[in-house]
């Protein structure tokens, strides 16, 4: 049965795992062509080899950087959501805050890593927050976008209604903004990610950051591309489970989409 846009639904499925297949064959053939040693680029082969040898140490930094990110993205999901509601409430807060806002989100979050470090020490505290500063803009930016996206119609409709100005909210401008929203949420994802791999890079004492870190410190480049490899899957992960949420809550929104 073909989709919205006139595709057979199996290719959701398939055209994603063929465009894997292609780099990974790529990879391997590139390694092979050019008998790159694993030391500099190891093959498939020797990454699937380097996690067989120690499926446990990196399943558990795996799920160790799972819940940092998780953790941090439902924090940024709920500051950002409150911080948009805010910023499209009033215009002089928006004038007074956005500012402020760019001017943090400017700020390389790789030079506030040591920083963190030592303002809450070696614990999971730097970390939480290395995720939720680099996801929380992202989602800003996308719920307040469309929380100023109602159409004007639909504003005199519900004034017509006399509706109140917390319901034409909650009732008119909220579900019309939810579409933009989840473009936010589906950048934050992916950028809590990086977060919480940032943070654990700096502080090398749990999660697959630190398998990078302390695997190069060993020369061990396969078990560093298994951790990389993971974070990916991760990654990739979480990404369709945004997508499929958005799917599940706003079936309308593919409706009146191109």
């Amino acid at each position: 049965m073909p989709d919205e846009r006139g595709a057979p639904r199996w290719t959701a499925v398939a055209l994603p795992l063929a465009g894997v297949v292609a780099a990974v064959g790529l990879w391997w053939g590139v390694t092979a062509l050019f008998d790159i040693r694993s030391f500099f680029l190891p093959s498939p082969p020797d990454v699937v080899e380097a996690f067989r040898a120690q499926p446990e140490y990196l399943l558990k930094e795996a799920w160790a950087t799972l819940a940092m990110t998780g953790l941090g993205f439902l924090i940024a999901l709920v500051a950002g959501l409150l911080i948009a509601v805010l910023l499209t409430a009033s215009r002089a807060i928006e004038r007074a805050t956005l500012p402020l806002l760019v001017a943090l989100n400017s700020i390389p979050k790789v030079a506030l890593a040591p920083l963190l470090i030592v303002w809450l020490g070696y614990g999971p505290g730097p970390k939480l927050v290395m995720v939720v500063l680099i996801s929380f803009f992202p989602i800003v930016v996308a719920a307040a976008a469309g929380l100023s996206s109602t159409p004007a119609d639909l504003g005199e409709l519900a004034t017509s209604l006399s509706a109140s100005w917390w319901q034409a909210y909650l009732k008119v401008r909220l579900p019309w903004a939810l579409p933009q929203v989840f473009v936010g949420l589906k950048l934050g994802i992916s950028l809590a990610v990086i977060g919480a791999v940032v943070a654990e890079i700096s502080s090398p004492n749990g999660g697959l950051g630190s398998v990078v870190v302390l695997s190069g410190a060993s020369l061990d480049t396969p078990l560093a591309f298994a951790a990389i490899t993971l974070l990916a899957t991760l990654s990739i992960v979480l990404f369709y489970l945004v997508v499929g949420l958005e799917r599940l809550l706003l079936p309308w929104a593919r409706a009146i989409t191109a």
